[in-house]
């Protein structure tokens, strides 16, 4: 009897994958068309797990009885679509992995945010005292847990790549933040394609479950008049008095359950550990999610205090002649930028530019005529920029290389600016990923401070 197992991909989930398919009985192989990291051929090899890289041999490929895909591996490819044409069926690694193990799941998604709503989850129910895992798109891999399957929890971050490889998966808690048009060509440029996909966070939910989702947002708000919701649904809102969730209320979050407010948050009083009003959404799904797993409010805000964020996101670098400069390498899209200048409070050189997305800049419009007094354009091509910019902006400078567009953002700047790398794009023109483009704006900010180390306070 047949009871191959293939990994295509050998990165941390791949591998880990190929792991938990080895100690539950399976013949395994794992397959990369790139080339493998030396790190997990090393943990490959130990394991006796054989592997190809630089190829796919479609023949092996085919005589499987279960396919565990990479997110980062379309479906549209032809090796893909011949798999499923033999009635292979392709899943996630998380997808898998959850079919091992006895832990609930808390799952995070969205177009933005869902890393930092992940990490402060993760933080706060560890510091309550729970039984939790992290895993998903960060940090270490959940079939890679799951070998021992210790904990009670485990808050996962999802892309909307790994929900798509996710079929029998049941959160009994799920956190949509919002819904934006990203990676529209993995979803054959249909947007409803993309929303379907974030949806998927709530398949097979119960009753018994809880779904946490931003009402302020119009996409989620019109897609739920088209769906019928099985789990509790809990409101987050930073405009209206929400029945059943959190809300924003002079000031305060105020967390109502059934018509019971549970908790009140000063921000006055700064018990926050994230500033912007894009972390006030991320910041009452967590609270949201540990009041609903029976935690004890009035600890919320002594267990939150220590959190520091992932980099890249609206991370502070350094203070030099009195200018701050931000790394938010993170923001690919026009969302994520929204949300970084709202919560700037001077006036800002933005760093931007990259590989377009279909970029709709107009959203921007208000902000940038508000707050940004010169835009520095860092990408291969900044003709989109311009014409989105020229007229709005007193001062647009060009540059392809990241130390100059730190220098010459800092020329522009005077005591108490801001120099934001908020960049609404992919970052595959100059660099290998966002956090290359985030590391390479440090390291040159960091250059440009010995300059007058006299006079920063780096961090």
């Amino acid at each position: 009897m047949n009871k191959r197992i293939v990994i295509l991909g050998a990165g941390e989930s791949g591998t880990g994958a190929a792991l938990l398919a080895k100690a539950k009985g399976y013949e395994v192989f794992v397959s990369d068309k790139g080339e493998i990291k030396d790190k997990y051929k090393e943990i490959l090899k130990k394991e006796n797990i054989p592997f190809e890289e630089g190829k796919h041999d479609e023949e092996t490929i085919l005589n499987s009885i279960l396919v565990i895909k990479s997110p980062g591996i379309p479906d549209k490819i032809d090796l893909v679509k011949r798999i499923k044409a033999a009635n292979i069926d392709v899943i996630s690694e998380i997808e898998f992995a959850t079919r091992y193990s006895k832990a609930k799941f808390i799952a995070i998604t969205g177009s933005n945010g869902k890393t930092t709503t992940t990490l402060l989850t993760y933080h706060l129910l560890k510091k309550l005292g729970m039984n939790v895992g992290l895993a998903g798109n960060i940090g270490e891999s959940l079939a890679k847990q799951v070998l021992e399957d210790k904990y009670d929890y485990y808050v996962l971050e999802l892309s909307s790549f790994q929900l798509d490889g996710m079929y029998r998966f049941k959160a009994h808690i799920a956190i949509l933040l919002n819904i934006t048009p990203d990676h529209l060509d993995r979803y054959e440029y249909q947007f409803q394609n993309y929303i379907d996909s974030k949806f998927r966070v709530i398949q097979n939910m119960e009753a018994s479950d809880y779904f946490i989702f931003y009402a302020d947002d119009n996409v989620i708000r019109e897609e739920l008049l088209k769906r019928q919701v099985a789990p509790v649904e809990l409101s987050i809102s930073l405009t209206d008095r929400m029945m059943n969730g959190a809300y924003l209320s002079n000031n305060s979050i105020l967390v109502n359950v059934s018509n019971h407010i549970v908790k009140y948050f000063n921000l006055d009083a700064e018990e926050l550990p994230l500033n912007g009003k894009h972390n006030l959404i991320n910041t009452m799904s967590a609270i949201l999610c540990a009041t609903m797993l029976g935690q004890d409010e009035s600890k919320f805000i002594a267990a939150m205090k220590d959190f520091k964020n992932a980099a890249h996101r609206l991370e502070e670098v350094a203070t030099i002649k009195g200018v701050r400069f931000i790394n938010d390498s993170k923001a690919t899209n026009v969302d994520s930028v929204w949300y970084a200048l709202d919560s700037m409070n001077a006036s800002v050189i933005w760093i931007a530019g990259g590989i377009d997305k279909g970029n709709d800049y107009s959203v921007l419009d208000d902000l940038v005529q508000r707050k940004v007094k010169t835009l520095v354009c860092m990408g291969v091509d900044n003709a989109k920029l311009h014409r989105a910019f020229e007229r709005k902006i007193y001062k647009l400078i060009d540059t392809n290389d990241i130390t100059d567009a730190v220098e010459k953002a800092f020329e522009q700047a005077k005591e108490g600016d801001i120099v934001l790398l908020s960049p609404a794009c992919a970052s595959f023109d100059l660099f290998k990923n966002y956090e290359d483009r985030g590391e390479k704006f440090k390291e040159a900010v960091k250059c440009l401070a010995l300059k007058y180390k006299k006079q920063s306070k780096v961090r």
